[in-house]
């Protein structure tokens, strides 16, 4: 089979840029990593119950804050769609907050029902979604800081995401299939998408697919208007815990256990690429604009205790 200019361009690249580079973030596991709309900052969070936000400089990420408040692990965390500025994390602490980069602020902190896992912003800024470990999502108004809608579930709820368009919201669940709800939480449909547990979830920016990960160790690409699947990429051998598209849509990332992390082309499945990790990998995140991947691993601190927690931000595709 032939390969497309554009994968032999992306392995040229990779091939001369092979190395991930590390950045320490954090005194304990790294749990997330995403990036700002504009690519110009990458924010990360920790077991060790804070956020940090680092500058991308030309060939290196240059840690700009650290932000504390939370008194629990921050879980995930997600930047606002349009602003650059903003970004909220959800943490087992039975609080969201939202942060200013422009004030290492906290701007609002937002009381929940439970220990937070997951959270996502709307595509049109107004709503936060956050779900928790007792399978509660609840919307809250980003303006108001208010819970707008909420909805217990009776299976174990794992991602969260809304579709490109804004319009429906979908999650993943421990039955092996993706749910998608609206408005207001209200249920429209069920996908049986995976035998075992659907684990992660992620629309690319094209939106045209969008992709589930799950225990079954499989990767589904979605077509986002037919709903069915398009195909599956099987190179992964532990459960697929972590997800990004690149900014064109031409690359999916997973990651798992398995101690390297999958680089396909979407349409047609191939192998563009493996970024080779000593540990599982918890998060991925492509930049908004360029070919270069955010990461962060179960890394122990060898050089000193083997046992203690590395807590650090790694890039791949750096020159």
């Amino acid at each position: 089979m032939a390969v497309s200019p554009y994968v032999q361009a992306m392995q040229e690249l990779f091939r001369a840029n092979t190395r991930s580079r590390e950045f320490p973030a954090h005194g304990a596991k790294v749990h997330s990593v995403a990036w700002s709309c504009c690519g110009r900052r990458l924010a990360s969070g920790s077991f060790d119950k804070t956020a940090s936000v680092f500058l991308l400089e030309k060939d290196r990420l240059v840690k700009e804050n650290n932000y504390r408040g939370h008194g629990d692990s921050v879980d995930q965390l997600c930047w606002h769609p349009s602003n650059p500025d903003l970004f909220v994390t959800a943490s087992g602490d039975k609080t969201i907050r939202i942060w200013d980069v422009r004030t290492t602020k906290c701007i609002a902190t937002v009381n929940t029902k439970g220990e937070n896992i997951n959270i996502c912003w709307s595509p049109d800024g107004q709503t936060i979604a956050v779900g928790n470990k007792d399978d509660v999502v609840t919307f809250i108004d980003a303006k108001t800081h208010r819970s707008k809608a909420e909805e217990q579930f009776k299976f174990e709820v794992n991602e969260i995401s809304w579709n490109n368009d804004n319009n429906m919201f979908f999650l993943t669940n421990g039955n092996g299939c993706i749910n998608i709800l609206y408005p207001e939480l209200k249920p429209i449909q069920s996908i049986n998408a995976h035998p075992s547990n659907c684990i992660c979830i992620k629309f690319d920016p094209m939106g045209k697919y969008f992709a589930t990960g799950s225990a079954d160790a499989l990767v589904s690409l979605w077509d986002v208007d037919e709903l069915v699947c398009v195909r599956c990429f099987s190179r992964l051998d532990w459960p697929v815990r972590t997800l990004s598209f690149s900014h064109d849509g031409k690359m999916l990332a997973s990651a798992s256990e398995d101690h390297f992390i999958d680089i396909a082309e979407v349409e047609t499945g191939e192998k563009l690429w493996e970024v080779q990790c000593e540990s599982p990998t918890f998060t991925v995140a492509w930049h908004p604009k360029r070919p270069l991947l955010a990461f962060a691993c179960d890394d122990k601190d060898g050089k000193y205790d083997s046992s203690r927690e590395a807590g650090t931000v790694k890039l791949f595709g750096l020159p």
